[in-house]
């Protein structure tokens, strides 16, 4: 499903490049973003819930959860006005991280306000992860596609750039398939995550998606 997309031409770019380009082609009429996000560990500093999370302020980190509402809201006002569609598909392996269970509380944000997010367990794409695992990708339209890269310490560093068509088309096939079989967010958000306790131990951990 995703099978040419290791040996594809593309372009190394930093973060602000990155962030630069991606807005460029996002306000050029693309019709479509899809996100697939794989990696269950990252870090996301300056954001005052992640902060509170990785100090091991569980609470906090909850109440702070929403910080972002209205940043999300007009996001997806002006996807609106752009006539862009957005989706995202969140892989979860198990047991879940303590970094997954808190994006959840962030994610449901996005999902009240009208974010299409679905999920599935990596084991239902163990076929898929055979050589490697599925490409951390954003897909705008058949214009750009972006592999985000981040350091070994979870920090955003970046992304590949893809413009070969045929390899985009074929990653945004992979990822319809992929959505398809996704579950939706709250069936998942009420059975696997509401019930979990709080992480422990977080204030020692050093590790712990446009």
């Amino acid at each position: 499903m995703f099978d040419s997309f290791p040996s594809g031409a593309s372009e190394r770019m930093d973060r602000p490049t990155y962030h630069a380009d991606f807005n460029r082609v996002y306000n050029s009429g693309i019709g479509f973003l899809n996100k697939l996000e794989r990696g269950q560990h990252f870090k996301e500093r300056g954001f005052a819930s992640w902060e509170a999370f990785a100090a091991g302020d569980w609470p906090g980190a909850l109440a702070l959860a929403d910080e972002r509402r209205n940043d999300y809201a007009e996001e997806l006002r002006r996807a609106a006005r752009l006539g862009v569609s957005h989706r995202r598909l969140r892989v979860v392996e198990y047991p879940i991280t303590p970094y997954v269970q808190w994006e959840f509380f962030v994610l449901r944000v996005r999902v009240d306000l009208g974010d299409d997010i679905k999920v599935i367990d990596a084991r239902r794409i163990s076929d898929l992860e055979k050589n490697r695992p599925v490409p951390e990708v954003v897909i705008l339209g058949d214009v750009a596609m972006y592999e985000v890269v981040y350091d070994g310490d979870g920090n955003a560093d970046g992304a590949n750039r893809f413009t070969e068509r045929s390899l985009i088309r074929k990653t945004s096939i992979g990822f319809d398939a992929l959505h398809e079989r996704g579950e939706d967010f709250h069936d998942f958000f009420d059975r696997e995550i509401i019930p979990l306790p709080p992480p422990q131990g977080l204030a020692v951990q050093t590790h712990s998606p446009g």
